[in-house]
């Protein structure tokens, strides 16, 4: 996979919200370990990030601002001249300025990963290719839940991990692995 020349990052809701109750179970133990080496390798390179936060705004939410769940996961701290984009909804460019930010920069590409795969990185990523950007998910570096379905089963957060990289994949966007975009960062930067 070649990186697209103007290509931004964007880490899209690593927040401490997600490893505790009443959020169900997630399943990807590498989560973590690949979003720090996409981060380590995007920063080590030069290239343009912005980071996206969910802000919710529903009472109760671990994931409000002031509450111990709103803060990022251990290593996705923006650096002080990284740009963080605030959300509320499960679309980054819904009520934000990311559009803007990322027009103004000449973007023409985003490389995505984060939380949920189904939620907030697939809605990002469908708006993003609606709005002509061309769409990348890291989708090792992506995690979701066991959701319940109509019947009453559980769903493995698995198979829908699965379902969506697919969905994103025949339409939306290009699905790749950690492996394959440390690759192509450290070939852009060469």
């Amino acid at each position: 996979m070649d990186l697209p020349p103007k290509t931004a990052l964007l880490p899209i809701d690593m927040q401490q919200a997600f490893d505790h109750a009443p959020w169900p179970r997630r399943w990807n133990r590498d989560l973590d370990r690949n979003g720090r080496a996409l981060l380590a390798a995007w920063r080590g390179a030069g290239l343009p990030l912005i980071h996206v936060r969910h802000d919710s705004v529903q009472t109760g939410s671990s994931l409000r601002p002031g509450l111990p769940g709103h803060a990022y996961r251990p290593g996705f701290q923006p650096l002080p001249d990284e740009p963080v984009v605030a959300k509320s909804v499960n679309a980054a460019f819904i009520g934000t300025d990311l559009d803007l930010r990322l027009r103004r920069l000449g973007i023409e590409a985003i490389m995505a990963f984060g939380i949920s795969t189904d939620m907030c990185v697939s809605t990002s990523v469908r708006v993003g290719a609606n709005l002509g950007y061309r769409m990348i998910v890291v989708g090792d570096a992506c995690d979701c839940f066991d959701l319940t379905g109509q019947a009453g089963q559980t769903i493995p957060a698995e198979a829908i991990h699965a379902a969506h990289l697919a969905t994103l994949a025949y339409e939306f966007a290009t699905v790749c692995t950690t492996e394959e975009a440390l690759a192509a960062i450290t070939s852009s930067a060469g």
